[in-house]
């Protein structure tokens, strides 16, 4: 097999998320005092290899043992990589790929918690379980949104902070608060096409409790709640007023606020509300991480 396909397993497409976070929590750091590239690059790597990992396990799972790939409708933004179902890929193969990219994360984080102190290897534990225990236990208890919202939104930027700092400041935490809703969302709105299958396996999401109308509002006030804890940061003094470049994402969660309103019950009228949800997730975490920058350099 190719290493283009075991790369295409990984859905290299949501990867960025990974390295937008470490960056925001980077560049916090560096407007408070404290950076270093090595240590910059090492959490990048550590936290991508997670990501896939648990990107990889889903993928497994939801072929393997619950059947849930088979009987979705894949859209670019849902329904898994569509590799194992098309037989590009085999079941254990994806095994391999997810326990073995969790590995090397695991020796990386361990280094950084070494180096850093124990309240990393408490963040490290968090993520490890999360990716371990998503898609078997996480998403079958109304959990699987909360659980992505820490580990790949609020720990990344607080754990990327602590690693530079040695410091676990409020700080920390209030700029971790929007991180963690825009993943949040990113789970949601991307669960909506697959939310028949899903519930066919067993899974209990939030589309699923609520319904699709019914979720789709609740993805509305949580994408708006993003910019608000912004603003509220900023107001309060716990954040540099450069951090509301950050609402220039507003552009891209309006759209998708739009369409998920609009489209909550069609996959296809859906896709480009699921793009500008990752735009707008993308961005305003680039743009928070681009305001500290601008804060640092001008101090």
């Amino acid at each position: 097999m190719s290493s283009a396909k075991w790369f295409m397993e990984t859905r290299p497409q949501f990867l960025l998320l990974s390295v937008v976070l470490v960056a925001h929590g980077a560049m916090l750091a560096l407007w408070q005092g404290s950076f270093s590239w090595a240590r910059m690059l090492l959490a990048a790597v550590a936290l991508l290899l997670m990501h896939a990992s648990v990107n990889v396990l889903n993928d497994w799972h939801d072929y393997s043992r619950t059947g849930i790939d088979k009987q979705t409708r894949r859209t670019p933004f849902s329904g898994g990589s569509g590799l194992l179902p098309a037989g590009v890929m085999t079941a254990k193969g994806a095994l391999v790929l997810g326990l073995g990219t969790l590995l090397v994360a695991c020796a990386i984080g361990l280094y950084l918690a070494w180096i850093s102190g124990w309240p990393l290897l408490a963040i490290g534990v968090l993520g490890a379980l999360s990716v371990v225990a998503y898609t078997p236990v996480l998403t079958r208890i109304g959990l699987g949104e909360v659980a992505a919202g820490l580990a790949l939104g609020t720990l990344p930027v607080v754990g990327a902070y602590y690693l530079f700092t040695g410091r676990l400041d409020a700080v920390a935490w209030v700029s971790g608060i929007p991180a963690g809703l825009l993943t949040y969302n990113l789970l949601l709105l991307n669960e909506f096409p697959d939310a028949e299958a899903d519930a066919a396996g067993g899974r209990r999401h939030m589309v699923i409790l609520l319904g699709k109308r019914g979720a789709s509002w609740l993805y509305a006030a949580v994408e708006a709640g993003v910019y608000v804890a912004v603003i509220a940061g900023v107001a309060a003094g716990m954040l540099t007023p450069w951090a509301l470049l950050s609402l220039g994402g507003a552009i891209f969660a309006a759209k998708a606020i739009q369409g998920a309103l609009q489209h909550y019950d069609s996959h296809e009228a859906l896709i480009p509300a699921q793009g500008a949800n990752v735009a707008a997730v993308l961005v305003t975490n680039a743009l928070l991480a681009i305001g500290y920058l601008i804060a640092a350099l001008t101090g």
